[in-house]
């Protein structure tokens, strides 16, 4: 018997089949073959069509089941992974509204700081543990303040997993962790923060019946099964947004442990105990997958919005073959590139700097000297940097940090990025050979919320290396001084 799992992801989606028994990966595809079109019509606007999102699940469900020759009547269960943050609206038929309007789009901010001056900054911070900030339910006051008449026909307000679980499942479901991501959850009440919704003059109704991570969530319809290629009547066991789903993958789940994504954007989650904040405005704090309110585990979460999508754009603007004769280039160059620094925030607000767009800069570039392996190192070592600029504001915050773990993908395949952070930081990082689609595949099958057992079986064979500090870092703390010093003179502006 086999799990199956889903990462929705704004580049792609990663689909995996896992065995039941062993937690093995079994066959792991990317639909589609190429990146999947964010929409921006405006400055700081990023939309994607959900049904664009629902046909790529079904046209790559029946590719992997036919690349692996798995039965479809032997798969036991299914997980779903998915972009944290989205807007997605629906009518009363089911039917989408609009585009959704994703995790990297800045339209919402205003609204937020608005609504976090207007409320009791104190209600926010101890109540949400967030400033309302850019999130799903300033979204959808945005809607509601520019688009009436589409905010007059929404039945149910979702997130990008809980779409597509419908579409499996014709159910319209959340979780506390998924809305907690949107800042709709109320710690201290442990229930949906209705007052803010009021502060919004949303409709309370809008919201979706709560569900818990690990359990029946629902079964495939024998309609979604023909569109699917599978078999009617498998359960959907398990929702979370990509980046808890990530840390779990890791086996990240306990307080002091740390899981680090270098996607198209860049990621820190921590999972602590610590149910407080001072860094309220710049960290997101969100219900873990094993949170409860016995046991209150956070992640606390620093994202860097330029990240990999920098080294996408300059990959395709300097037409290179692959990431990685990009990276092998860049390793031909010295540590500090030779003076060329790179400020790599082109992709929206920056939450870290309290949602300051300050966007890309290359700084100090010469014409004579620098060359595109310039330019590929000195954008790895900015978004190493900004890594680093982020833990650092996290460990002010009082982040314990026992152990850093990251998947065996993106960014995290340079050996210039991960051992600029791993030096900087003065610590080991464990590179795992996971991605969120096996992760959340195999936490399907955790509908008995077993974590020690999960732990058990999954990483004997996944480890892949370790990323120790270099001993001699004076060129990298020189290197990133000058970054530092750089940064702050946009930050200033």
């Amino acid at each position: 018997m086999y799990y199956l799992g889903y990462d929705l992801g704004s580049s792609s989606l990663k689909i995996s089949i896992v065995c039941s028994n062993t937690g093995k990966n079994i066959y792991t595809i990317n639909e589609p073959s190429v990146e999947m079109e964010i929409i921006s019509t405006k400055k700081g606007w990023a939309e994607q069509n959900p049904e664009i999102w629902w046909k790529y699940v079904c046209s790559g469900t029946k590719r992997i089941l036919k690349e692996s020759n798995i039965d479809n009547t032997k798969i036991k269960s299914i997980g779903i992974s998915y972009q944290m943050h989205g807007l997605v609206i629906v009518d009363k038929n089911g039917q989408s509204l609009r585009n959704s309007i994703i995790w990297c789009d800045s339209r919402a901010v205003e609204i937020g700081e608005k609504a976090f001056k207007e409320i009791k900054e104190l209600k926010c911070i101890n109540n949400l543990l967030n400033s309302p900030g850019n999130f799903t339910a300033s979204k959808l006051k945005w809607v509601k303040e520019n688009e009436p008449s589409i905010y007059s026909r929404i039945y149910k307000y979702m997130l990008p997993g809980d779409y597509i679980a419908y579409k499996m499942t014709n159910k319209i479901y959340s979780t506390k962790n998924g809305l907690s991501e949107g800042i709709l959850w109320d710690y201290k009440e442990n229930n949906v923060a209705n007052w803010l919704l009021e502060h919004y003059e949303l409709d309370k109704s809008l919201t979706p019946k709560i569900i818990e991570n690990f359990t029946n969530q629902g079964e495939v319809t024998s309609s979604a099964a023909k569109e699917l290629g599978l078999f009617a009547g498998i359960p959907i066991t398990y929702r979370a947004g990509d980046q808890p789903n990530n840390a779990l993958s890791l086996n990240v789940l306990k307080d002091g442990e740390v899981a680090a994504t270098g996607g198209t954007s860049g990621v820190v989650y921590a999972v602590t105990n610590k149910i407080k904040s001072k860094e309220s405005t710049r960290i997101n704090h969100f219900a873990h997958v094993n949170y409860s309110k016995k046991n209150q585990l956070l992640g606390k979460l620093l994202c860097i919005n330029g990240a990999g999508i920098m080294y996408k754009w300059l990959k395709k603007n300097t037409s290179a073959i692959s990431y990685l004769d990009m990276n092998k280039s860049a390793d031909k160059i010295p540590i500090g590139s030779e003076g060329l620094i790179v400020i790599p925030f082109g992709n929206g607000s920056e939450r870290m700097f309290n949602n300051k767009n300050i966007g890309t800069h290359f700084c100090n570039l010469d014409l004579n000297l620098h060359s595109k392996s310039h330019l590929y190192r000195a954008s790895l070592e900015a978004i190493a940097f900004s890594f680093v600029y982020g833990i650092e504001i996290m460990k002010n915050d009082g982040t314990k940090i026992n152990v850093i773990k990251a998947g065996n993908d993106n960014l995290f395949r340079s050996n210039l990025f991960s051992n600029t952070i791993s030096t900087l930081i003065n610590q080991d990082i464990e590179i795992y050979n996971t991605t969120g689609s096996i992760g959340a595949a195999r936490a399907s099958g955790l509908a008995d919320g077993d974590f020690d057992k999960f732990s058990g079986f999954l990483f004997k064979n996944d480890h892949v290396k370790t990323y120790k500090p270099n001993k001699n870092n004076q060129e990298y703390i020189r290197a990133y001084s000058n970054w530092k010093n750089k940064l702050k003179t946009f930050l200033n502006k």
